[in-house]
Parts: C-alpha cells; structure tokens; sequence
C-alpha cells in the first residue's frame, strides 16, 4: 500500500513543473532543470502548486511505481529549487585533495595520485585545515548523480575497520574492529 504516492508534492515558488506528451517530466527552477521518464501508466496532474500522482489499479507494480515517481517528482523539486550537497571527508596520514574546476586530484596513500573528473552537473570544492581531515563538497542539484559521485569517491579508498581510514562521509560512524591481542 503506498501512502507515499498518495501525498501531493508542493511546488515552491520560482519552480515550474511540466509534463510532455511522451510522459517526460521537465522540472525547472533557479538550480537548474532536470528531467525524467514517467511510466504511461502513471496519471500526472499538475494543478494550483501541486503535483499529484494516480495509479490505474490496485496492482503491486502500480503502487510500488505510484511511490517511486512520487519520491523521484519530490528529489527534482527540492533540488531545483534547494539543491543538494554532500561532504566526504579524507582519513589518513598523508590524505590530500585538491581540484581545478571539475578535477579532483586526490592523494589516498596510494604509490600514485588519482585523477578523478567529476561531472558538469556537479559543483566540487576541496578545503584543507590544519589539524583536520582534508574535505571534498560536492553540490548538484540532481540527488541521484551526486549520490553516484560521492559513492564513487568513497570506492577509491574503503575506510578499512583497524584504524578506521579512508574515505567517508562526515559525521559518518566507522565500527571498529580490536586489532591482535598481545601474548599473555
């Protein structure tokens, strides 16, 4: 039973939601636009500052794609209109980051540094302070491709159980594991 696809998605203002022929979603706003394929089964209804989801039947495919669409239609609306932003942080001697526009240059303890390019969509920016673990922030206005970066990120370098480095999100809790025991 999806109650998620039941709820209407409030529109702010300065974003305009619209709907094509071919059951494309176009959603604009001062982030940028981003746009997405609705399933034809899916009733759109775009009315006073709202958008409103209908499913056909009582089918389980229906009501599992009545709350994805609706979840999909809400990621676009605040992210056009708020957009997103993700802070992964560096953990470990020697960790460095750095970018020139779209290019992260990272230092992950590696016998080699790692070029990684991210897309256009997203805005990078690296911060470094003394005494602290070296940042990346990524900001899109698309959840689905920032949340693809960052996990791309945190792939390059697995935070490893021991001693607790790597790359991770900030504020995220990394369970430790005890090391050897010492002989008796």
């Amino acid at each position: 039973m999806s109650r998620i696809g039941k709820k209407p998605v409030a529109v702010p203002a300065g974003v305009e939601v619209k709907i094509s022929a071919e059951h494309v979603l176009e959603v604009k706003g001062p982030k940028g636009t981003l746009t997405q394929q609705i399933d034809k089964d899916i009733e759109v209804e775009i009315a006073e500052g709202e958008v409103v989801l209908k499913r056909p039947t009582e089918q389980k495919r229906h009501k599992a794609m009545h709350g994805l669409y609706r979840a999909l239609i809400q990621n676009m609306v605040v992210g056009v209109s708020e957009g997103y932003k993700k802070e992964l942080e560096l953990v470990g001697v020697g960790f460095k980051a750095a970018n020139q526009g779209n290019i992260l240059d990272l230092d992950l303890g590696y016998s080699h540094k790692i070029i990684f390019e991210v897309p256009s969509e997203v805005k990078v920016a690296t911060e470094t302070a003394k005494g602290k673990a070296p940042r990346v922030i990524l900001e899109s206005a698309d959840k689905q491709l920032i949340g693809q970066v960052a996990a791309k990120l945190k792939s390059l370098r697995k935070v490893e159980p021991y001693k607790g480095k790597g790359v991770m999100f900030v504020g995220e809790y990394i369970r430790r594991k005890a090391g050897k025991a010492a002989g008796k």
